[in-house]
């Protein structure tokens, strides 16, 4: 592969230096094209650009240098509206974080965002879906049963009309899915974790404002209507998980062109 890469390059050269034009000048060409890039709003064109001035023309030692404040240039603009973009996600994060109390208990990998209206102390004896939410942004459902019988459900399907969305297939006897009981009341808690919401989430999320139901998938149905303010800690979760996410990008992302400006 390096004979074949270098055999190209060299007809490329040859075939450049064949118009009659020199090193020097075919170099400053191509660091021109680099700043109309930039300029255009072509910052990934720009840098291919000028790398190639190293590539092709090491002996235009001055269009090479040139080249390598140029890429300096750009990516100090690059951290700069990196910059400005986390100060204002910081800002997004902050404002969507009041809707949640954070906790880590000693059987969480990562500290995890409750949302206060569905705090267990307020639905222990409920049947709702409960979305869960980490540092990291990663997302997750729960469906929680509460009755006088078992249902053994394995998944729920939340729908309105014709649109609906089922997530995947949780079986019973297994760590996702919980089962308990006191006295002539049952518990049932399946977890529905990487992925196996099946895109539930992002469905409740964006149909909010209608009147959702969701059906638990068992031995048994049971229906329930989706209460507004589980609705809305489904819309609140989303984003801020997105939000946490882009914010956990671009810290990453200055990192990585303060190591380039520098």
């Amino acid at each position: 592969m390096k004979i074949i890469r270098f055999f190209l390059l060299f007809l490329i050269t040859a075939q450049l230096i064949s118009c009659g034009k020199s090193e020097k000048e075919l170099a400053a060409e191509k660091l021109r094209q680099a700043e109309i890039c930039f300029q255009q709003g072509d910052t990934l064109g720009a840098l291919q650009t000028a790398d190639s001035v190293r590539l092709l023309y090491r002996g235009a030692i001055k269009q090479v240098l040139a080249a390598d404040q140029f890429k300096k240039k750009v990516y100090g603009e690059l951290l700069y509206r990196a910059q400005d973009d986390l100060d204002s996600t910081n800002i997004q994060v902050a404002e969507l974080e009041k809707n949640f109390i954070q906790e880590k208990t000693e059987f969480d990998r990562y500290a995890q965002y409750i949302h206060k209206r569905q705090e267990f102390q307020r639905r222990w004896n409920k049947s709702f879906i409960q979305i869960y939410l980490d540092v990291r942004g990663e997302l997750y459902i729960s469906s929680n049963y509460y009755g006088e019988q078992w249902l053994d459900h394995v998944a729920i399907r939340v729908y309105d009309g014709d649109l609906q969305a089922i997530t995947d297939t949780v079986a019973t006897g297994t760590p996702l899915n919980h089962h308990s009981d006191f006295m002539n009341t049952k518990w049932e808690k399946v977890s529905y974790t990487d992925g196996k919401d099946n895109g539930v989430i992002e469905f409740i999320a964006q149909h909010a404002d209608r009147n959702l139901k969701a059906v638990f998938l068992g031995k048994r149905y049971y229906y329930i209507i989706l209460e507004d303010y589980d609705k809305q800690a489904f819309v609140q979760a989303l984003a801020l998980s997105k939000a946490i996410k882009r914010q956990n990008a671009l810290k990453q992302a200055i990192k990585e062109y303060q190591s380039k400006v520098g």
